[in-house]
Order: C-alpha cells, then sequence, then structure tokens
C-alpha cells in the first residue's frame, strides 16, 4: 500500500517537473518585441511574434528585445567651446532597435555605449563652434544625429532624433547675455516709441493739412457763391431797368399815337418824341 502511495506521489512530482520544463519551452512573443535564442551557447535566431517551442536544457533566450522607438535622457555634459566658453549641455536621444542579434552581441551595455558616444560627439562638435554658434540647435541636432546613427548602426541602432535640452553658459556668460537682451529690449522700445511719436506728429500734421483745405475750398465755395449772387444782382437790376425804359417808351409811343389819332401837327409829336426821348 504505501509503495503504491510513494510511486503516485512519484508521478504527481514529475508530472508537476514535465509540466514545469515545458512551460519553460513555450514562448509568446508579443507586438514590438523580439527574442534572441542560444543553442548550446551559439547563437541559433530570432524569434518574432508568435507563439515559439524551444529545446529542453539546450536553447535559452539570450535577451529579450523592445523594438520600440526609445527615448533616453542623458545628465549634463562639460563641453568646451572654441572660444574656451565651457558650459554644460544635456542632450535627449530617440532611437529604435533594427537589428536583434547586432543589439544583442554588438557591443556590452549598449545604453551606456550610447551616453558616452554622444558625450564625446556633443563635445567634439562644440569645439568647433564659438560661443553664439552654439545658439543655433538645429544644426548641432542634425550634425549630432548623423553622426551617432552611423556609429550605431554595427550595433542593429538607429538614432532618429538628437535634441539639445538645455544649454547651460557660465554665470558670467549668462548675466552678459542677459543684460545684451535687456539692452535689446529697451533699444526696440525706443525704436517703437520713436516711430509711435512720429506717426502721431504725421496724423497731427495730416490732420492740420486736411483742415486748412477744407476751410479753403469752403472760402473758395463761399467766394463763388457770392459772386455768383452778385452777378444775379445785377442780372436782375439790368433786367428791371431794361423792363422801366421798354413800359417807359412804349407808354411815349401810345402817348403819341393817341395825340396823332386825335389830329395833332409834327410840330406837336415831334416834340413829345423829344420829351420821350430825353426822358428815356
Amino acid at each position: 500500500m504505501f509503495g503504491a502511495i510513494g510511486g503516485f506521489i512519484t508521478f504527481i512530482i514529475i508530472a508537476v517537473i514535465i509540466l514545469f520544463v515545458l512551460s519553460t519551452c513555450i514562448r509568446v512573443v508579443p507586438q514590438a518585441q523580439a527574442l534572441v535564442v542560444e543553442r548550446l551557447g551559439a547563437y541559433l535566431g530570432t524569434y518574432s511574434v508568435g507563439i515559439h517551442f524551444l529545446v529542453p536544457f539546450i536553447d535559452r533566450v539570450a535577451k529579450k528585445v523592445n523594438l520600440k522607438e526609445q527615448v533616453e535622457d542623458f545628465p549634463p555634459q562639460p563641453v568646451i567651446t572654441k572660444d574656451n566658453v565651457t558650459m554644460q549641455i544635456d542632450t535627449v536621444v530617440f532611437f529604435y532597435i533594427t537589428d536583434p542579434k547586432l543589439y544583442a552581441y554588438g557591443v556590452e551595455r549598449p545604453l551606456l555605449a550610447i551616453e558616452n558616444l554622444t558625450a564625446t560627439t556633443l563635445r567634439n562638435i562644440i569645439g568647433d563652434l564659438e560661443l553664439d554658434e552654439t545658439l543655433t540647435r538645429e544644426t548641432i541636432n542634425a550634425k549630432m544625429q548623423e553622426s551617432l546613427d552611423i556609429a550605431t548602426d554595427p550595433w542593429g541602432i538607429k538614432v532618429t532624433r538628437v535634441e539639445l535640452k538645455n544649454i547651460i553658459p557660465p554665470a558670467a556668460i549668462q548675466e552678459a547675455m542677459e543684460k545684451q537682451m535687456k539692452a535689446e529690449r529697451e533699444r526696440r522700445e525706443s525704436i517703437l516709441r520713436a516711430e509711435g511719436e512720429k506717426k502721431s506728429m504725421v496724423l497731427v500734421a495730416e490732420g492740420h493739412k486736411e483742415s486748412a483745405v477744407l476751410n479753403a475750398e469752403g472760402e473758395k465755395e463761399a467766394a463763388i457763391l457770392a459772386a455768383e449772387a452778385e452777378k444775379e444782382k445785377k442780372i436782375r437790376e439790368a433786367e428791371g431797368q431794361a423792363e422801366a425804359i421798354r413800359s417807359v417808351q412804349k407808354a411815349t409811343a401810345d402817348g403819341i399815337r393817341f395825340i396823332k389819332e386825335a389830329g395833332a401837327d409834327n410840330a406837336v409829336l415831334q416834340l413829345k418824341s423829344l420829351e420821350a426821348f430825353q426822358a428815356a
């Protein structure tokens, strides 16, 4: 009886061990990951997404590789410019792994290698630039990305972007730059104030000019209206006088006609004509 119980327990233990071994031999690789597998210490292959089986006690996973794009923020590094100014610059590197095999076997501690390579490359680039030129980050970023991408290619790493996060100059240089910026702001403010005053004076002068033009035009129109009124007055007076003369002459002619019809002689008619002419 005890032998049967011991055999059953042994069977259970063996079954558990077999299940454990089988579970370790079955590997499911998720998305954006890869497994570098070795057989008896030698590289066997790279397992991508899906389910895979390993040979017990012979195959092993040498490295689990993340294929997503990664970001590493490296601490500030002291660099010296061409004009002997020491500053602190920290960088941010964006990269992803293109070849898991090269990443696993290409270099020991790849992230540390990228950090050291970033520091040395940054020193070389900044060493060829003067202080003012280091403020153009786009140029430095492009040079850093190109250099790091070429250097990390044998490690199965693709560097996509490099950004200078902070550029910290010495305190004296920073104070001088702040004073320069303050002076520049004050200069711009003075220019803007002068331009504003100039525009204001121009607007005032244009207002005076327009006012004078309007006054002159008003006086001109008033004079024209006065002249036209005087002309109209004289025309009316002349027409009145002409009308009066015509009325007098008509009345005289009518009187002469009446006298003539009454039988007056020529002497009387000539006298009346002369009186009418003198009266006109």
